[in-house]
């Protein structure tokens, strides 16, 4: 069980398609930073996954960069002590730059 965490814009980063050619089912996503991008609910965004994997975004990234309430409904806004319990519940993390 791994937590992949990802900081880069699927618009400008290849580190997205990298991570989901190797998650496996039991693993979890977390989308921080300009990562966050890849939680929108577009075409381009997430929708293939869900539910194949959890995938959550850290809360402030989206309010930062006001897309907070354009995720993807398979996206589970996540507050910092909330990626402190993902970090904690998964044996691995795994940091995609």
């Amino acid at each position: 069980m791994i937590l992949h965490i990802v900081n880069k814009s699927p618009f400008q980063s290849d580190c997205l398609n990298s991570c989901l050619r190797i998650i496996s089912p039991e693993d979890a996503l977390l989308l921080i930073e300009d990562g966050v991008y890849a939680a929108l609910d577009t075409p381009r965004g997430l929708a293939s996954l869900a539910p194949a994997i959890p995938v959550y975004a850290l809360e402030a990234d989206c309010r930062a960069r006001g897309i907070l309430d354009q995720l993807h409904a398979s996206v589970k806004p996540t507050d910092d002590h909330g990626f402190v319990e993902l970090t904690l519940a998964y044996a691995k993390s795994q940091s995609w730059f």
